[in-house]
């Protein structure tokens, strides 16, 4: 099985200005743009202080956790904490050389098995576009289950289905 050979090869961790740089190299990829809801051709000062606001203002309800593949960075994971023992995942893999390659999947379980431990979630959320198949095949693989249709926005240039998902655990 692909995903028992990389297990070992991603960790979440704290993001730092350090991977600024990285941030970067993803912003000038206009499909992970795209992909990822992000503007395209943003400004190197709009995203050193986007990025410095990602690593300086962290808090409870929401934590941002970098994803390392082979000691790299290659994306990141947030989880917002809700009431009640819910809370909503997201992630974005910004280098598309380990698209596919199971990543997303192992850092969503990092991330949830971490709420779980720690934070006493039970209930996790997630929401992604009709036409997002890759997204849609990984919260399969994590067993989240579609509760609804609700609105529509862009993704990729055209208009898609928002589609909500809901995991929960004991």
């Amino acid at each position: 099985m692909r995903e028992q050979n990389i297990v070992e090869t991603v960790v979440l961790r704290k993001l730092s200005m350090e991977d600024l740089e990285t941030v970067i190299r993803w912003s000038k990829d206009d499909v992970f743009c795209m992909a990822n809801g992000w503007e395209t051709d943003r400004e190197q000062d709009e995203l050193y202080r986007w990025w410095k606001r990602c690593v300086d203002e962290g808090s409870d309800k929401l934590i941002r956790l970098g994803v390392e593949h082979d000691k790299v960075l290659v994306g990141y994971v947030d989880l917002l904490v809700m009431e009640d023992g819910n809370a909503e995942l997201g992630i974005a893999i910004g280098d598309r050389s380990v698209w596919g390659k199971g990543i997303g999947v192992l850092a969503s379980r990092l991330m949830m098995d971490y709420a779980r431990k720690e934070l006493g979630i039970h209930s996790f959320l997630a929401e992604t576009h009709e036409s997002n198949y890759r997204a849609r095949r990984m919260l399969e693989k994590l067993r989240f289950r579609e509760v609804s249709r609700d609105g529509a926005e862009e993704y990729k240039g055209q208009i898609s289905q928002l589609l909500q998902y809901i995991l929960e655990t004991t």
